[in-house]
């Protein structure tokens, strides 16, 4: 995607960002996202944006999805992915995800830009 920066997060973790607005990061372990069985926090989890809550609950609903929310990101346009199941989605399904993320950050000259030079007529 076009004009992203990447700039390090807390213990490096790296946060994609468009006009200086974060659309991808990864999180560092925290208390609302852990394993149900052990309590161990998860220290995999990655935060995406989406374009509006209609697009977040059609994507972490679906108990069979690898997306998924906690009470911390209510309200929040974003859905969170732990980096160990990222293989339960196909890579074309992964770039659109984050292709949505971009073009819900990205200021409206980039995103009609993009859309402009990559989407089919």
């Amino acid at each position: 995607m076009p004009h992203v920066t990447v700039q390090p997060g807390t213990k490096q973790r790296p946060i994609y960002q468009v006009g200086g607005k974060s659309f991808v990061f990864f999180r560092n372990p925290r208390p609302d996202a852990f394993d149900p069985d052990t309590g161990e926090r998860y220290d995999d989890v990655i935060v995406i944006w989406v374009a509006d809550q209609g697009e977040k609950l059609a994507m972490v609903q679906d108990d069979s999805s690898p997306f998924f929310t906690t009470p911390h990101f209510d309200g929040h346009p974003s859905v969170l992915l732990r980096a160990s199941r990222i293989g339960e989605i196909t890579y074309d399904e992964l770039a659109e995800v984050i292709q949505d993320a971009w073009l819900s950050r990205a200021s409206a000259r980039r995103r009609e830009k993009w859309l402009a030079e990559n989407l089919p007529d």
